[in-house]
Parts: C-alpha cells; sequence; structure tokens
C-alpha cells in the first residue's frame, strides 16, 4: 500500500513554493498500480522461512485491519476525511502495528492541519517500518511545510536510499521544491535534474525546472523544459505564462504571441490570461 504524498500538478513555483498542498491524494497518493498491499508484502514468511506466502499466512487480526485500511483510502480519496479517520481508528484498533494504517493517518491530519499529530502519526510509522520509503517521502513532506529543511531532507535523503524505491523521481522532485523553499538554487537544480534524468516526459518535474532555471534568469534552458511541457497535452495556464515569459525574456516576438494565443484562447478568464492582456509580465 503506497500511500505517498502527491504533487498537485500545476499549483507548484509560480515565483515562490506556490499552493503545492493542493491535493493530498490521488489514487491513493501513488498507489496508481492497484491501491492495496499484497499479501506478500504484509505477512511473514510461514514456516521455516521457505514456504511461499499465500492469503492464509495473513494474521486474522492484520487482514481485518487491511480491509478497514482500503474503506479508509476510498473514503479519504472521495474527501470524506472524517470517515476516513474514523476507519482508521479501527484498523488500528485491530492491528496497532499496521504501519499503513498510521501512514495513512498521518496524510489525514495533514489535510486536517494538525500538524502534531501528522507528526505522530507518521513517525509511529516508520518506528514500525523503518524502511518504507513512501513514508519517509510523507513525513520529509511535512518536515518541509513546517521549514524544518534538515529534518525534511534527512527524510527525502532515507527514501531514496531504499534500493527497491521505484518514485525516486517523485521524491527528487519534491526534495527540490523543499530546497528552493529553503534558499537553496543549487541544490534545488540538482535534485530537479535528477528528477528530470529518471522521468522526463513528467510535466511537473519539467514545469518546476524551468520555473526555477527562469528565477535563475537561465532562460534558454528553462525555454527547453517548459516547451517540452508546452508541446504536450498537459499545457495549462500556468505552463503557458511562463513560456510567455521565457520567449518574451529571449526576444522571440513570434513564439511569444503564438503561446498568448494559446492562453487566450483556451483559457480566457485565468489570472494569466488577464495579466497577458494587460502586458502584465511581471504577475
Amino acid at each position: 500500500m503506497r500511500m505517498a504524498f502527491p504533487i498537485s500538478p500545476w499549483h507548484v513555483m509560480q515565483g515562490a513554493f506556490g499552493a503545492l498542498l493542493a491535493v493530498l491524494l490521488a489514487g491513493c497518493a501513488g498507489t496508481g498500480k492497484g491501491g492495496a498491499t499484497s499479501v506478500a508484502n504484509t505477512a511473514s514468511t510461514a514456516g521455516n522461512g521457505t514456504d511461499i506466502v499465500t492469503a492464509s499466512d495473513e494474521p486474522q487480526a492484520r487482514r481485518r485491519a487491511r480491509l478497514r485500511l482500503e474503506l479508509a483510502i476510498g473514503y479519504f480519496e472521495a474527501g470524506q476525511t472524517t470517515v476516513a479517520l474514523d476507519e482508521i481508528k479501527q484498523s488500528l484498533s485491530a492491528d496497532p502495528n499496521f504501519a499503513d494504517a498510521y501512514n495513512l493517518r498521518g496524510l489525514v491530519y495533514m489535510r486536517l492541519d494538525d500538524a502534531g499529530l501528522a507528526e505522530d502519526s507518521f513517525r509511529r510509522a516508520i518506528a514500525l517500518n523503518p524502511r518504507e520509503p513512501n513514508t519517509l517521502h510523507n513525513y520529509g513532506w511535512l518536515l518541509c511545510q513546517q521549514s524544518r529543511f534538515g529534518d525534511a531532507a534527512q527524510q527525502f535523503n532515507a527514501a531514496l536510499a531504499v534500493p527497491a524505491y521505484t518514485e525516486r523521481a517523485k521524491t527528487l522532485m519534491t526534495l527540490g521544491l523543499c530546497q528552493m523553499r529553503a534558499g537553496q538554487p543549487a541544490e534545488a537544480e540538482r535534485s530537479l535534474s535528477q528528477a528530470y534524468e529518471i522521468d522526463a516526459g513528467n510535466p511537473m518535474i519539467g514545469f518546476n525546472l524551468a520555473s526555477l532555471l527562469a528565477q535563475r534568469q537561465d532562460w534558454s534552458r528553462a525555454q527547453f523544459y517548459v516547451r517540452r511541457v508546452n508541446n504536450g497535452p498537459s499545457a495549462n495556464a500556468e505552463t503557458l505564462w511562463l513560456g510567455v515569459k521565457i520567449e518574451r525574456r529571449l526576444g522571440n516576438r513570434e513564439a511569444m504571441a503564438q503561446l498568448g494565443g494559446q492562453l487566450q484562447r483556451r483559457f480566457p478568464q485565468s489570472r494569466e490570461a488577464v495579466a497577458y492582456e494587460r502586458g502584465n509580465f511581471d504577475d
């Protein structure tokens, strides 16, 4: 059950840190490949350590806890946060040592803006499963929100150090955003570039890297990354507006007008379209 904090696609890094906390979960926060934990991930190996683990090896208490947690995930995704919390409580009542339940509880309390209880939940999850990278990622993001940048980086790096971790690009991107918030642009560029090397097709990574390079006035490199985003299906008002400003800086009037036309045609009511019409390129 890979519950990791997702990044809201475009409410990120426009001038500063942006509204990165726009969405807490997307498909159970990174479960995109299926949702619930497989039995093999939660049950101990049966017998003398050589038997194949099957569903019957999962203790009854853990099975009840897992089913409750699956319900909690569904409620949380549907925005029914307090109902999800109640299901988590019942999951933990069935199995007080279920690390996944504490991880989701941390995400619930983040949504409820209770940083103290969120931190307690993540720390409990990590105590039970110290090498679970998605929990480490989530805890790192919570710490970053609290401006505890060194502690946040420690958690992100711990997640990245897990050999089997398959979502390294996500964590590298989040680390980069946190480093930007900490006033570490060189470190942020390195993290975002590493994320891009792993997942060059991810528009969130490309946009955030372009934003960072634009802030550093590295216009040609920023152009490369934002053009790739704007030439794909994920372009939106914010990405087009960034492209407009970069092309303007480079003196590419034709490209600038083309992007501006797209912005006005596709997103006429957006703040960015209004700024373009008024010529407010510093917005």
